[in-house]
């Protein structure tokens, strides 16, 4: 006999039960489940004492869950109808998830066709099995079906391999999967040339799948980031590791670092090309995307193109917390644009773009308020660099004529994949340099910057990501590389996370695709890299 507590009633048992058939006693569609604080799928049996979970759309790990078998489908699919064709998966493109094939061309038709195929299968409900198999048998499996890039990260795996099996077809996704196919009725999968979108429900939007929204600008910056990735051969986690055992480091880090210096540089050409035009540079990107490096390294590309700007922090037209509007959860919201001085800020940069002198104010962190400085006046051939969570939202500089301004969105793009079938999801990257950084210079442990993320993101979704195709430009500020620097500093912050915290499953997650990266020595990265600005030793840091 043994007891299972959930919905904070106890249940008890003689016979081993699944959580699939203990989900179906309560109402709702659940993907997975935590037993004990250990993610598990629905497949899981249970003979033991457990405390259980149920995890419906509410819960980020669902979501993941949902899509990685999404994933899984779609290569079903497609192998049943093409079965020749090889599927690359990228990042997520209007909360969706692109895909591509590598060896042939897709049409409209084509996509349909697959469609129709999963729609059957979906039908079917065909359950999903998970098997495990030895790194050998796995190898071989994938080498008779000419999967060489599976073949090739295999290499780096040194203990058993998980393989799901679902009506004769075979493959590994590096994540949990729901028990059968009768679960993904939910989703939207269109010809997206020359490829294709699929979309799902987000719990983002509540578990519904969100409105469409076409991105160009996005789009263009992730096929360059992606071709970047291919033309110096770190695509894929395997290709990044052959270079660090072929003595190839110091070339891999400064091809990457070149990239930025180009961006740079084409970004200081566009600049000054209209400088008598414009009078302010706005930068806006998500968390973690280096903000603070990239607006100190344009400075410097624009001093050397006889071009002085006057930088402006935003950070000190912020209200006090008083006056900060309510979010949902009654607190003060202060990621909301209504909680800078709107008007403040629209005046002193109006007022500096008409040559009259003005007072800066700066947040004294001893005295909680602001105090001003002493007045400055700058010239018509000194534009103003803002940087900030809503440098991008006109609200923030609506006395500003748009002929005035030039937006740059910053954010890590990283094209970097597993394998072709399992990209490497883009805001991993930027959580990760957020845990470095917020435990070496805030003294804030990983599981704080854990439980902040998903207002982090919150706060992302609703005042960045809306505004990124009104940017002029769009920075990639990815290395590459960073992943094989950043692993030493991540692992170690992230395995001090006890099993029994609640942030164990998303740690344990991270934990577990770093391990295929080999290591980079942190003292080939540059001095002046923006990587520096999470791991340390920046120039910039005084």
């Amino acid at each position: 006999m043994f007891r299972i507590t959930i919905n904070q009633e106890t249940l008890e048992f003689s016979e081993k039960i699944t959580l699939e058939t203990l989900a179906s006693r309560y109402p709702g569609t659940f993907y997975g489940a935590k037993v004990n604080n250990r993610l598990r799928e629905l497949t899981y049996r249970i003979d033991f004492d457990a405390t259980v979970e149920l995890l419906d759309f509410t819960y980020p790990d669902s979501g993941r869950i949902y899509a990685t078998t999404m994933r899984y489908l779609i290569c079903m699919a497609f192998k049943r109808i093409y079965p020749k064709l090889q599927i690359k998966f990228s990042n997520s493109i209007s909360m969706g998830i692109y895909g591509r094939a590598i060896n042939g061309i897709l049409t409209a038709e084509m996509v349909q066709r697959v469609i129709d195929e999963m729609h059957i299968i979906i039908d079917n409900d065909y359950p999903i099995v998970r098997r495990q198999e030895s790194i050998a048998q796995a190898k071989k499996y994938y080498r008779s079906q000419g999967y060489l890039d599976k073949v090739e990260t295999l290499k780096y795996r040194n203990e058993m391999v998980n393989i799901y099996e679902c009506a004769g077809y075979r493959n590994y996704m590096y994540g949990y999967m729901v028990p059968s196919t009768g679960y993904l009725q939910e989703f939207e999968l269109f010809y997206y040339s020359p490829g294709f979108l699929v979309r799902y429900p987000r719990i983002e939007e509540k578990g519904q799948i969100p409105e469409f929204s076409d991105s160009p600008g996005f789009l263009r910056v992730l096929n360059r980031a992606e071709q970047w990735a291919i033309t110096c051969n770190a695509d894929m986690i395997y290709k990044m590791n052959k270079k660090i055992e072929n003595d190839e480091v110091v070339e891999f880090v400064n091809m990457c670092e070149t990239k930025h210096n180009n961006q740079l540089c084409e970004l200081g050409e566009i600049i000054s090309r209209d400088i008598d035009n414009i009078r302010l540079i706005a930068i806006a990107g998500p968390s973690s995307s280096g903000k603070t490096t990239f607006s100190r390294r344009l400075e410097i590309e624009l001093l050397t193109r006889g071009i002085k700007p006057l930088m402006v922090s935003i950070d000190n037209y912020y209200l006090p917390v008083e006056s900060a509007p309510i979010d949902e959860f009654g607190e003060p919201d202060l990621e909301h644009v209504n909680a800078l001085d709107l008007e403040l800020f629209n005046q002193n940069i109006t007022d500096l773009i008409n040559g009259l002198p003005v007072q800066l104010p700066t947040f004294d962190f001893r005295s909680r308020k602001r105090v001003f400085k002493n007045p400055i006046r700058i010239s018509s051939h000194n534009p103003i660099i803002i940087e900030g969570i809503h440098a991008l939202n006109d609200l923030l500089t609506e006395f500003i004529p748009a002929s005035q301004k030039f937006k740059i969105y910053i954010s890590p793009f990283s094209q970097v994949n597993i394998d072709y079938n399992n990209p490497i999801n883009l805001t991993d990257l930027r959580l990760l340099r957020r845990i470095v950084r917020d435990l070496q210079f805030r003294n804030t442990s990983p599981e704080k910057t854990l439980s902040m993320w998903a207002s982090v993101r919150r706060g992302e979704y609703r005042w960045i990501y809306p505004f990124i195709e009104s940017a002029n430009y769009i920075y990639n500020s990815e290395l590459t590389y960073e992943f094989c620097v950043l692993k030493q500093y991540a692992l170690r912050a992230l395995q001090q996370i006890p099993t029994e915290s609640e942030y164990f499953i998303h740690a344990n997650r991270l934990i577990k695709f770093l391990k295929y990266f080999k290591v980079i020595d942190h003292y080939l990265v540059p001095c002046n890299s923006l990587l520096r600005e999470f791991i340390g030793g920046s120039v910039f840091e005084h």
